[in-house]
């Protein structure tokens, strides 16, 4: 493999359509590492997270064509440390890895490391990897290579993720799921619609009308004190250009339930590789009474096994809510490697 160093963001924009296509066939093949997402995502470094940072993108070429990527950044990590970390790190991004074929994961990882040393960024200390998988391929052979280096290596669970594997029937995936919690579901899926109001959900597909709807998700999150104080300047304009990127690539799922032509609950998704990543929700207090964000994303679930998807995934945190819906919990790791 032939390794190069990429650190402008035009030779990043100029490696869109094969960076897309190597992610299809990798192990990691998630929308958080789309080259469109981590594109909007530098754009504002993660919607202002980081003070600073410099690109610092691996491209591994065999026989001309691309066979790796490690798409890394430089900036002082949380420990004061120049550190080379992910793109995408670390608040706003669930999942993240390196982006390589199965079979060729060994021969990448191993040359990346030399190259690091003798090509990278010449102040780094240390590389600093969050949001891997806990049964990522790349975390065995980060320790064994290392090891090779005599570098430090620590790893540890960062945060929860849950999902919930579908069958691919509305009925039997809920008869999967506790009793009590099934009863509910349903009972607030049918008790919304004996008020007398006029209920109905989407998913947006008119893209003349994003603008707004991305304004009226928006508006639903800082219902929340905690997701308004979330929601800087800096934020809206990262969480607004992640959404577009993703309209445009086909994998945005924005849906919402409407009462009375208000709305009341709203789901920000991607419907990316046969599942369901649930990125973001919010709703307006004032129809708590009738639990729009359940009935919501009951519907969302109906229509995922409708639509044969494999799996509703969580994501990070662990809500109560995401048991009661059948999650199945795991985590996902944070890997550093201090090199000596």
């Amino acid at each position: 493999m032939e390794f190069a160093l990429i650190q402008t963001p035009s030779d990043f924009d100029a490696l869109a359509t094969d960076w897309n296509a190597l992610l299809a066939v990798s192990f990691a093949n998630v929308p958080f590492l789309r080259h469109e997402y981590l594109r909007a995502w530098w754009s504002a470094l993660g919607g202002g997270e980081w003070p600073r940072g410099e690109l610092a993108i691996v491209a591994a070429t065999e026989n001309g064509q691309l066979a790796g990527l490690a798409p890394l950044f430089l900036t002082d990590n949380r420990d004061g440390q120049p550190a080379l970390m992910l793109l995408g790190s670390l608040e706003i991004s669930d999942y993240l890895d390196l982006i390589v074929r199965p079979n060729d994961l060994p021969a990448f990882l191993g040359g990346l490391l030399d190259f690091l040393v003798s090509s990278g960024p010449s102040s780094w200390r240390a590389l600093d990897w969050y949001n891997l998988p806990e049964t990522s391929p790349t975390l065995p052979l980060l320790r064994a290579e290392t090891g090779k280096r005599g570098w430090v290596f620590t790893q540890e669970n960062f945060r929860p993720a849950i999902s919930v594997p579908l069958p691919g029937d509305f009925d039997v995936y809920l008869s999967g799921i506790d009793k009590k919690q099934r009863h509910e579901i349903r009972r607030k899926m049918r008790r919304i619609h004996e008020f007398g109001l006029a209920v109905r959900w989407y998913i947006v597909e008119d893209e003349a009308a994003l603008e707004a709807e991305i304004d009226g998700f928006l508006a639903l999150m800082a219902n929340d004190p905690a997701k308004a104080a979330f929601l800087t300047e800096a934020m809206r304009a990262q969480m607004r250009a992640s959404v577009q990127a993703a309209f445009r690539a086909g994998w945005l799922q924005l849906a919402f339930l409407t009462v009375n032509g208000e709305k009341a609950a709203g789901y920000l998704n991607f419907d990316y590789d046969n599942r369901i990543w649930v990125y973001n929700s919010g709703i307006d207090n004032k129809y708590l009474e009738l639990s729009p964000g359940w009935v919501l994303l009951g519907y969302l679930l109906e229509w995922a096994n409708e639509n044969k998807r494999a799996e509703v995934d969580f994501m990070r945190g662990n809500e109560d809510y995401k048991y009661r819906f059948g999650g199945v919990g795991r985590w996902v790791v944070r890997a550093k490697m201090v090199r000596s």
